[in-house]
Order: C-alpha cells, then sequence, then structure tokens
C-alpha cells in the first residue's frame, strides 16, 4: 500500500474509499494523474455494509458498461463470486443479466490489491472535515488534526456517512453503516459553499448463523451450472459449494410486527426521511401492504470464511428484540441465532439537479461528487459515478472536453441524465423500466458500445483493446459465413425442426435465417454448421439476429431524437429572458441548467412548447453570437 510523501499537492484528491471512491481513484491514477484516497478506516475499502451481491436487473448492465470502459468492479465480482445465476431468464435477452453473491471479503482485497498496484496513487487513513475553496474553485481538503492535502480536483464519494444517525427501535445515535465513524463535520463545510443537501435513509437487515438454520426444511436455489463471468476480460467459471435459502414470512410474522410498531421509527416517523421504494423493509411492506399475507426471505452467504446469513428482502430498524421473534416466526429458522440486529441509517445527500452531467458541481469548479451521496443506492450505482467523476477529474487536468455517455449509449449514460435532469426525491435505484432504448443496450454488448471509449480516453489497456477487435473479426466472420451457407433439406434435419417445434424446410435455407426462429438456438445450429465459433460470441450472434427488426426500429427512434440531444444550450442562454415559458419551467431550467436540448425535455415540469421556445432561443443566440463576430 502507498502511504503519503513529503509533498501534499496533487492532481486530484478522493475522499472516501467505497465503491465509488476506489473506481474515481483507480481510474484517475491509471489515466495519468497523481492521485490522493484519502479514506478515515483503510480496512473498510470497498465495504459490503448491505447484501454482498453484485447485479440483477439493469445493475448487472452498469457493471458490464462499467468493466467495458475500464472499471474494476466486474473483475472484483469475477475474484469473489460465491453464487452466480442468470435473471429474468423466462423474459426477453435485453432484460437478462447476471447476480453474483460474493465474498464481502474477497471482493474488498481485490479492490484493496487494485489500489495498491496503481503507481499514480496514494492512499491515506483520515477523516476529511473540510474542503478549501476560493474563489469559486476547490483547493483541497483539510483533515481531522490539521493536515492539508492540496489539489485543483476534488471527488467527494463519502456514501452514507454524512451526519449518519442509525435507529433500532427507539434508540438512535450517531453512525455510519455497520457501526462506522460517522462524518460529521463535511456537511456543513458543503452547505456554506452553497450545495444544498437533503436527507435520505435506508436499512439493512439482521444477519443469523449459517449453523442455526434448517436448511433441509426450506427450498434451495444453487448457481446455474453454466461457467459465466462478469468481466468481459475474466475466465468463466462454474460455481459450487454455496446455495440461496428460500423461505417466507407469515401471519405470525407480520403479527409481531404491528405488536412492535408501538416501537418503529418508521411507524412513529421519527424516521421520516424518504427511503428505497423499490427495496422497502419489511416493516414497510407490512405497514403499506397489510393485505399481503406473506413475502419472500432469500438466505444468502456472505463469506467463505464467514458463518453469517444475509436476510435479503428482511431490512427492517425495529427493535432486536422484536427483529428475533420475527426471525423464529420464518419457516427453517425457528433456531436461528441472531448475529448482528438490522438498522436504519440516515444521511445527508447532495442533491443531484446542482451537478453538471459530468458530475462536477456548480458551487464550486473542480468539486466533484460520486456515489450515494448522490441520492443513489446500490453499490452498482456508486461504482458507475465513481468511474465517471474518476474519469472527468483526469480529463479536466488534461485540459480535455467531459466524458459523458449519451443516453442511448448506455445504462450510465441513463443514470447521469436522470440524475442531473430530473432529480431525485427517493434514494434512486437503476431499473430496466429507466431505459427507453434497453433493446440496444444489453447484457451482451457492453464492449460493443463503450470498449472504444475507454480506449480513446487512456482508460482501458491495449491488450484489452485488441481483444475486443478480435472477438468483433470473429463475429463478422462467422455472420459472412452463416449468411452464405444454405442448409440443404434433409429428412434428419426436419425431424430435428419439428421436435423444436419449428417448421420443416421446403427448400435450403440461409443458415443465419433458420437463426432468427425463436425456437432455434444457437447450440442447435452451431451443431447443423459445424461452427467452432466460442459459445459466448455464437449467442451474440443469436441474439442480434433475433432482435434484429426490434433493434432497428430502437435505431430510428435514437436517431430522430439524436438532433435534440446534440444541440447544446448556450451557456449564456438566460432562461429567464425566454417569453413564454412559465415561471415552473423558468425556475427549473435555471437550477438544473440542462447541457442539450435533449437533456432540457427531461426536466420534470418542462413540455413540448417550452422546448420549442428554447429552441428558437437557440437559434437566436446563435445568431447574436455569429453576427457579432
Amino acid at each position: 500500500m502507498n502511504f503519503i510523501t513529503q509533498s501534499n499537492h496533487y492532481q486530484v484528491i478522493v475522499v472516501g474509499g467505497g465503491h465509488a471512491g476506489c473506481e474515481a481513484a483507480l481510474a484517475c491514477a491509471r489515466m495519468g494523474c497523481r492521485t490522493l484516497l484519502l479514506n478515515h478506516y483503510l480496512d473498510n475499502m470497498a465495504l459490503m455494509p448491505c447484501n454482498p451481491s453484485i447485479g440483477g436487473p439493469a445493475k448487472g448492465n452498469l457493471v458490464r458498461e462499467l468493466d467495458a470502459l475500464g472499471g474494476e468492479q466486474a473483475l472484483a465480482a469475477d475474484a469473489s463470486t460465491l453464487h452466480l445465476r442468470w435473471l429474468n431468464t423466462s423474459k426477453g435477452f435485453a432484460v437478462r443479466t447476471l447476480r453474483a453473491q460474493c465474498d464481502l471479503r474477497g471482493y474488498a482485497e481485490h479492490y484493496t490489491e487494485a489500489l495498491a498496484r496503481a503507481e499514480m496513487l496514494e492512499v491515506y487513513q483520515a477523516m476529511a472535515v473540510s474542503l478549501v475553496i476560493e474563489d469559486g474553485a476547490v483547493r483541497g481538503v483539510i483533515a481531522r488534526g490539521g493536515e492539508a492535502f492540496c489539489a485543483p480536483r476534488v471527488i467527494v464519494a463519502a456514501g452514507t456517512y454524512l451526519r449518519g444517525r442509525v435507529y433500532m427501535g427507539l434508540e438512535s445515535f450517531s453512525s455510519g453503516p455497520l457501526g462506522q465513524v460517522a462524518s460529521l463535520e463535511l456537511s456543513g463545510c458543503l452547505e456554506r459553499a452553497g450545495v444544498e443537501l437533503g436527507r435520505f435513509r435506508t436499512d439493512t437487515t439482521p444477519r443469523i448463523c449459517r449453523d442455526s438454520v434448517d436448511w433441509d426444511a426450506i427450498p434451495r436455489q444453487a448457481s446455474d451450472p453454466e461457467p459465466e463471468a462478469f468481466s468481459h476480460w475474466s475466465e468463466k467459471r462454474a460455481h459450487s459449494g454455496y446455495f440461496c435459502g428460500v423461505t417466507r414470512t407469515n401471519a405470525r410474522t407480520h403479527d409481531i410486527a404491528r405488536g412492535s410498531f408501538d416501537r418503529s421509527p418508521l411507524a412513529l416517523k421519527s424516521l421520516a426521511s424518504p427511503g428505497p421504494r423499490y427495496c422497502p423493509s419489511i416493516d414497510d411492506k407490512i405497514l403499506k401492504f397489510p393485505e399481503r399475507e406473506s413475502h419472500p426471505i432469500f438466505l444468502e452467504p456472505v463469506g467463505r470464511a464467514s458463518r453469517e446469513v444475509y436476510m435479503q428482502n428482511f431490512s427492517t430498524s425495529l427493535p432486536p428484540d422484536a427483529q428475533l421473534e420475527m426471525i423464529h416466526s420464518l419457516p427453517g429458522c425457528e433456531k436461528a441465532r441472531m448475529l448482528r440486529p438490522g438498522y436504519g441509517i440516515e444521511y445527508d445527500y447532495v442533491k443531484p439537479t446542482q451537478l453538471e452531467p459530468w458530475l462536477e458541481a456548480r458551487a464550486a469548479r473542480g468539486l466533484y461528487f460520486a456515489g450515494q451521496i448522490c441520492g443513489t443506492s446500490g453499490y452498482e450505482e456508486a461504482a458507475a459515478q465513481g468511474l465517471i467523476a474518476g474519469i472527468n477529474a483526469a480529463l479536466a487536468s488534461r485540459g480535455d472536453e467531459p466524458f459523458v455517455p449519451e443516453r442511448w449509449r448506455g445504462y450510465i449514460g441513463v443514470l447521469l441524465d436522470d440524475l442531473t435532469s430530473r432529480g431525485v426525491d427517493e434514494p434512486y435505484r437503476m431499473l430496466p423500466s429507466r431505459c427507453e432504448h434497453r433493446l440496444i443496450m444489453r447484457h451482451d454488448n457492453a464492449d460493443d458500445r463503450l470498449a472504444r471509449m475507454g480506449r480513446d480516453i487512456g482508460l482501458l489497456p491495449e491488450e484489452r483493446w485488441n481483444r475486443v477487435e478480435l472477438r468483433a473479426r470473429q463475429l463478422d466472420e462467422e455472420r459472412e459465413r452463416l449468411r452464405g451457407l444454405r442448409l440443404p433439406v434433409t429428412e434428419a434435419l426436419n425431424e430435428k425442426l419439428r421436435e423444436l417445434g419449428s417448421s420443416p424446410l421446403a427448400e435450403p435455407a440461409p443458415a443465419l435465417a433458420l437463426l432468427s426462429r425463436p425456437e432455434i438456438s444457437w447450440d442447435e445450429l452451431a451443431a447443423w454448421t459445424g461452427s467452432g465459433l466460442a459459445p459466448e460470441l455464437g449467442r451474440k450472434i443469436e441474439i442480434e439476429t433475433k432482435y434484429e427488426g426490434y433493434a432497428e426500429r430502437e435505431r430510428r427512434r435514437v436517431r430522430r431524437v439524436e438532433s435534440m440531444e446534440l444541440l447544446r444550450i448556450p451557456e449564456r442562454l438566460n432562461f429567464g429572458d425566454i417569453g413564454g415559458l412559465s415561471a415552473e419551467s423558468r425556475e427549473k431550467l435555471t437550477r438544473t441548467r440542462p447541457r442539450t436540448l435533449g437533456q432540457a425535455s427531461r426536466v420534470p415540469g418542462v413540455n413540448l412548447a417550452d422546448i420549442q421556445l428554447i429552441q428558437v432561443a437557440i437559434a437566436r443566440t446563435r445568431g447574436e453570437k455569429e453576427a457579432a463576430s
């Protein structure tokens, strides 16, 4: 591990060593910036305070895209995977993705080793308590104890630590997640700098001892048997030896919870900040959906050397005695021993409409924010923001233009645009439904969409880019071969087609045309045509062939909106001077300062008539500039 040197001057300082902070620091260092990562406790780098899982619907797409750009999270997940499954396999390929249950220590160790190998990076244990901001620009960071570190760019990735407060029943106390020390001073510094903060909450579940669960009494989920990996660069592996159990709440569970609502911070509204809608606590579910008789609970491993079991879907802020009684009401958990109680945590976040799409604050040049501090939830959302903030801090150090993936380019683009254009009124979670172009932004084609960008900005190593090019050539060659190959009519082939529920051939047919049939898989076609292409690449051809008509329609949609997305709004354009705009539109546009007409169209409250007025104002402003020059 690299430690602080004689000089305290850096190009970039990253505050916080969680998923966002680690990705940001690695990106800056790998792009050639002298970088300092400050974390209040070095032993909790890349901490997984909630469920140690990576991926899932939409989140898995973020991980793949991050990997294609040159990020680290997919590799960390692959290095620590205990249990791996494909999700949404009954649905279309556009929403299928991986979810890994990870060894939380192995995951953190992977990041720690990656940080240690980064030549331009130093890591130092210190609690940042203040930022130095002069003349509207950040100059550095001051740590508790008075140490000062100078840099013209600072990335704050403080997670849920800012004025963090933990709730368990009627008890509450200052704390970060899992008993970590809360950051109490930095929020005030941000407010004095003109950064507007809000307050959110989240919850985590009790953990129980693996040996105290009756596993024979509940169903088990094993890993998928086929070798797989998150990263484009990892060797695919099959995983065994670990499984997840499935149990359910029941009437008794719900009665215990209701009987404890007189000690519930949620029911009593002492914990009143908005929480995650798409990952509600069991308390929330019982309060808001009293008609539901049962909720599924997944019992998931957390590490190779740990006896802990994470109770997915069972987060709570009820008092510990009520939690234990509820646990004992669950099938298979009648004698379970609780190792850690669940809790609710409330924390400050930065309202993200104050940020540029590249995550730089408008309140101070060179100040970036990334991760849960921006109002998001989830390790994947945090890592994606960290990567983007790190890339842009490094590009700013070079004097280059910011990097912002377009909304149609990937889920990362959707995430950035949603946060900075629309803002948040609850912890933001990435979902497939948020992405209107998901047919062309699939798990399988992240490298096609983003790897060249990663290489061009200097983050994706040349060796990995060469592998992307090699795969692209192999795919092109195999497509051409299959287009030109006509399968003859034989009784054996027609019999196989009938078995698969597909129409027999009346005349020779192009091999690629057969693959467009829903019931014909790549494995069948490869057997009939003698293809030697790697199965992963073959399945990519299968997806593209089956989706081609839908994907082409989606690409036409993108081309129609691209002109709006690329039409820049001049910085000098004053929305207050545009006649006809409503007071609400003026206020929201002035606050969010959209960069493009497309981004302006997604600001809540802005309608089509407003967009037409803005378009006219853009043309007029550009005309005045040309006339003046």
